[in-house]
């Protein structure tokens, strides 16, 4: 059985080919970071024109990509076509979502609305089919910090989410607030690597209603607090290439930054696992591509017998390899959507 995947929630235009639902055929990603750099984060009226203009050259190109492989497909192979609706950019979600749409009615098969967070769930067992439930299992991107148990029938109970920012969009404001460019990520990752991540002190956010929710938008404004009291120099993207020629100061505070909010993600890990019957943690999205993160959590709980999961690189950030994972599970299990499904920009789990 193959499924095509695609994936337009954000800024990125992605297709992929799975066959039954495991065995990545072929995977392709037009990215718009050249685009949205300038301004710092992604534009959504940008996004929409981009996948437009890529949508149709992206799945071509995975058409391709497979025959190269030498897995001479064509769409009459196809068995059906899962697409994200949701969450993400209004507009860049209905390109996708018109896109698969029409495909799937010409072909005469099956068409599958994934949701996004759905997928990230789903990434880690394209490449750890067997790893273990019930699970912890985090998304921590760019767009969404979620925290989820997920049970051994897949099913997953949202356990907290962001009350603000998402961690990955703490980091990317950190790089525009220092000048260094956007996205921010692995630019603060970079530079860290070179600063005293005890050098500033950070303080854990304590929620008022005891939640234990996620929250990062009091970080954001400490580390600016920081800034101007330190008077720390407006930088350029480009120095951001040298991290050995930047003050010491904007070392140290992209490695505190970075590991406040490791610590964060961490912490409410361990809050959540006291008490449940949990045989794996999972890590999925753009931010669980962090090395400080992936070599902190796996040494903090694989001390106490419980592994830790995370996709490989390509596979973190959006991609379609994993809506095709989500949108095969749900075929196999019988269901399908009809043509008047929805893009719902606020879609949760």
């Amino acid at each position: 059985m193959i499924v095509l995947g695609i994936e337009s929630s954000c800024d990125e235009t992605a297709a992929a080919l799975l066959r039954d639902g495991t065995s990545i055929l072929s995977s392709s990603v037009a990215s718009q970071i050249d685009v949205h750099r300038d301004y710092g984060g992604v534009v959504p009226e940008l996004a929409s024109r981009e996948h437009v203009d890529n949508i149709a050259l992206v799945v071509e190109d995975c058409l391709r990509q497979a025959g190269r492989a030498g897995h001479r497909l064509s769409f009459e192979d196809l068995d059906a076509v899962a697409v994200t609706r949701g969450p993400g950019l209004m507009g860049a979600l209905l390109v996708g979502l018109a896109y698969a749409k029409g495909l799937a009615y010409s072909l005469g098969i099956p068409f599958l609305g994934v949701n996004h967070l759905e997928g990230h769930l789903a990434s880690i067992f394209l490449e750890h089919p067997k790893a273990e439930l019930p699970a912890l299992a985090l998304v921590v991107s760019g767009g969404h910090t979620n925290l989820y148990h997920l049970r051994q029938d897949l099913q997953a109970e949202l356990l907290v989410r962001t009350l603000d920012d998402a961690a990955g969009e703490a980091l990317d404001k950190l790089s525009k607030l220092l000048g260094l460019g956007y996205p921010g990520g692995p630019v603060i990752e970079r530079l860290a690597r070179r600063g005293d991540p005890q050098a500033v002190s950070f303080t854990l956010p304590k929620i008022g209603d005891g939640s234990h929710s996620f929250s990062f938008s009091g970080l954001k404004t400490a580390a600016l607090r920081h800034a101007q009291q330190n008077k720390l120099p407006s930088l350029s993207p480009q120095q951001a290439d040298e991290p050995a020629n930047l003050p010491q100061a904007v070392l140290d505070l992209a490695a505190s930054f970075q590991k406040a909010v490791v610590d964060q993600l961490l912490d409410r890990l361990e809050h959540f696992l006291s008490g449940r019957r949990v045989r794996s943690i999972q890590l999925s999205g753009g931010v669980s591509c962090n090395s400080v993160l992936r070599e902190r959590a796996r040494r903090r709980f694989e001390e106490r017998q419980i592994p830790v999961y995370f996709p490989s690189p390509p596979l973190t950030t959006d991609n379609a390899a994993m809506i095709a994972a989500a949108g095969y599970r749900r075929l196999a299990s019988g269901q399908s959507d009809s043509w008047d499904l929805k893009a719902d920009p606020n879609l949760r789990i």
